[in-house]
């Protein structure tokens, strides 16, 4: 049975709501792990190694020199470029989302035009693939810190494609006319 137009309630688009939840979820995840600022550690522990003549006179050119912190391991641009990689592919994800779900297909242009954002939006689950596995293998981050987010952009990419599935009929239809 169908609702009369004016009496119908807003669809929840779970799509979209899980596209949300994922770009919030891992900006989070890069707060903590990435980190706003760079990572830092005190300069004594880099005295572990020296002889203790060695080390009181490391600590003694950095206090002098007003030196208290040193980058960690790895470059702080390093991470800023990965963690600005993810944020872009993250947002990417949103706006195709909202965008294929804005256009109401009428014509068949329509219809492609839905259909190419819908595309771009597997095209960013399969990239959210991607930067985590580069950053796992340039940086030391637990493989198990990933793995909810990972579940989770499976679960938007087959969302995305069942939405993309359930237009075919409605596309067949513009198409003849």
């Amino acid at each position: 049975m169908t609702v009369i137009k004016r009496f119908r309630s807003e669809s929840k688009l779970e799509v979209l709501h899980t596209a949300q939840r994922l770009r919030r979820d891992i900006t989070f995840l890069m707060l903590h792990d990435f980190g706003v600022r760079p990572k830092v550690r005190e300069l004594q522990l880099e005295t572990k190694g020296m002889s203790p003549e060695d080390g009181q006179m490391f600590l003694a050119i950095a206090e002098k020199y007003g030196i208290s912190k040193a980058d960690a391991e790895w470059p702080s641009w390093l991470i800023g470029k990965i963690r600005d990689s993810l944020f872009e592919i993250l947002r990417q994800l949103v706006l195709h989302v909202t965008a294929a779900n804005s256009i109401y297909p009428a014509e068949f242009a329509d219809a492609e035009l839905r259909r190419k954002h819908q595309d771009a939006a597997i095209a960013c689950c399969a990239q959210l693939y991607q930067e985590p596995e580069f950053s796992m293998s340039v940086l030391p981050v637990d493989i198990t810190r990933y793995a909810p987010f990972l579940d989770e952009v499976d679960k938007e990419t087959a969302l995305i494609k069942g939405w993309r599935k359930s237009d075919n009929k409605r596309y067949r239809e513009l198409r003849k006319v």
